[in-house]
């Protein structure tokens, strides 16, 4: 029966490769596995702020891709290693310093996985049968590819949130501005209108394409995207009042790109069911709670 363990391990390596494509290469599209882990330490760090609980809920979202990165390593090692574990000692060779019954169990195979995972070629325990000599550096191809879609992930993430950080930052400077519906009746209006829906629709994209980014509080109030929402609304509101068409047509537009942020947000998230502000409104109380807690 030595095919059960080789097929378990196959399509465990198989399964976090779907994931990691799904993850990081699929544009719309979040990982099964990364997406639980994720929302998993969310939903802990969401329970703790209800209860009033201080702690490092303002690290759910790097806590959480740290998560995701070892269980992604973890499983492709324990795959890994239940294919060389049945073929353990008889396939493979061992230092002259080691008795080969004595590592033949499955946490050898698991070490051995590591090694080669790792690509740091020890050499104690190699594989002597043909098909594992191909597979062990497959797997060692994998290990780049798990270190380099770390790279890529971060790099991806990373910019995501300074845009989104961006967008809340303007929107706070608009506010405090104290901006009124007059002045933005005007080509200048028309103008913030249109920088603002711009950056709203590149936000949209980003929840699409890093999901992951959700994860992320926002400590400071000035940069949280979810508590300078509202006032995005309160602009469209007033300049669909103006008499500049070129401002209410802007301001069209800005609102159809907040029913098209809220529908991202609450079809992927939250689970209101409700209009944009209902929307609008569960997202800042998520993210406000992690902002109180990481102060």
């Amino acid at each position: 029966m030595t095919w059960l363990p080789t097929l378990a391990g196959a399509l465990l390596v198989l399964f976090v490769l779907r994931d990691l494509f799904h993850t990081l290469w699929h544009p719309t599209r979040h990982g099964g596995l990364s997406r639980l882990v994720m929302m998993s330490l969310w939903r802990v760090s969401a329970r703790r702020g209800k209860r009033g609980r201080r702690g490092p809920a303002g690290l759910a979202g790097p806590m959480g891709m740290v998560a995701v990165l070892a269980v992604w390593a973890l499983t492709v090692s324990v795959g890994w290693a239940l294919v060389y574990w049945p073929h353990m000692p008889d396939d493979f060779s061992y230092a002259t310093d080691l008795v080969p019954s004595e590592h033949a169990s499955l946490l050898d195979a698991f070490y051995v996985s590591l090694v080669t995972l790792a690509t740091l070629g020890l050499g104690d325990i190699t594989p002597t049968a043909g098909w594992l000599r191909v597979l062990a550096p497959m797997e060692a191809l994998v290990g780049f590819v798990l270190l380099s879609a770390t790279v890529a992930w971060i790099l991806g993430v990373y910019p995501a949130l300074a845009r989104r950080r961006t967008l809340a930052l303007r929107l706070s400077h608009v506010r405090r501005s104290r901006a009124t519906a007059r002045a933005l009746d005007s080509d200048g209006g028309a103008a913030l209108l249109d920088g603002l829906t711009s950056a709203l629709s590149t936000i949209t994209v980003d929840f699409l394409q890093y999901p992951e980014s959700y994860y992320f509080y926002d400590v400071d109030e000035r940069t949280s995207l979810p508590l300078q929402l509202r006032y995005a609304v309160d602009l469209a509101d007033q300049a669909a009042e103006a008499r500049h068409p070129d401002v209410r047509l802007s301001a069209s537009v800005l609102r159809r790109a907040l029913d098209d942020l809220a529908g991202v947000l609450d079809e992927r998230f939250l689970r209101t069911g409700g209009a944009h502000d209902r929307v609008f409104a569960a997202y800042a109380e998520a993210h406000g709670r992690g902002r109180e807690d990481g102060r």
